[in-house]
């Protein structure tokens, strides 16, 4: 399990004046403390401005900062031309022809393969326990959703829990979701500016999880038809019940714990 952050090493702070109140107020409810950046005081920062909120790291050999967008940039260029349901994480929930299941996406991060799926019209339910990137993602869907078009109706069918997903999942009340989507944090080996950049911010914050084991249990447990496990692609499978099918892909791939067929 990932270990608490401290709240000595993160803190909030607000890049115009006119976001002075709102830091505040989301320190308050994260119990952190709030200021002007300082890398004496803090070694990461919540930063609230007119592009939402971001994560930044200081120090002088610093990343840029991390937001969640889905209106712009990578995830605007992905839902346009991605590959629509030919994509992998498409094909490890079964999407296939008018089939669209309910999904939860228990270990949610920054939502994209969440808002790729919601995009190809499945209705997601997305778990993320670290309060600072739950934080995060909460302020990008919230954007997305005052965007309007396309963008704001993918964004209707994506609701965020902040929750530890295995106690969520073991105590669920909700309707029972057909597909419950996992990607564990891992020491990702992809060599990317953005993934080793998001890596650096978030690995502090999240750890590995080593409780996945106890993850994919609740997950079998939940899950009405299947459950898809990301994996980078040379890595083991995650202890306890063998997967059913694998899909490769060039740097990960997805293992299918087949439950029951997905129909129409």
């Amino acid at each position: 399990m990932s270990e608490p952050f401290s709240a000595n090493a993160i803190g909030v702070t607000w890049l115009q004046d006119a976001y002075a109140s709102a830091a505040e107020s989301l320190a308050r409810q994260l119990g952190l403390p709030c200021g002007q950046a300082d890398s004496a005081t803090c070694s990461l920062w919540l930063q609230v401005g007119e592009h939402g909120l971001s994560l930044q790291a200081s120090g002088p050999d610093a990343p840029g900062a991390v937001r969640v967008d889905f209106v712009e940039g990578a995830m605007a260029h992905r839902r346009q031309f991605g590959g629509g349901a030919g994509q992998m994480v498409a094909k490890a929930v079964g999407l296939r022809g008018v089939i669209r299941p309910s999904v939860l996406d228990a270990t949610a991060g920054l939502g994209r393969d969440a808002f790729v799926l919601a995009a190809l019209g499945c209705q997601v339910t997305l778990i993320e326990r670290q309060p600072v990137i739950a934080a995060l993602l909460d302020d990008g869907l919230q954007r997305a959703r005052a965007a309007g078009g396309e963008v704001a109706e993918i964004a209707a069918r994506m609701q965020l829990i902040h929750a530890d997903a295995i106690e969520a999942m073991g105590a669920w009340q909700g309707q029972i979701p057909q597909v419950v989507h996992l990607d564990p944090m891992f020491p990702h080996r992809d060599k990317s500016a953005l993934v080793k950049k998001e890596m650096r911010l978030f690995r502090p914050l999240a750890g590995d999880d080593l409780d996945a084991p106890a993850l994919l249990a609740a997950a079998l447990q939940l899950a009405s038809h299947r459950v898809a496990v990301k994996r980078p692609r040379k890595a083991s499978a995650i202890e306890g019940v063998l997967p059913s099918a694998q899909l490769n892909g060039q740097s990960s791939r997805y293992d299918i714990y087949g439950k029951k067929k997905l129909e129409a």
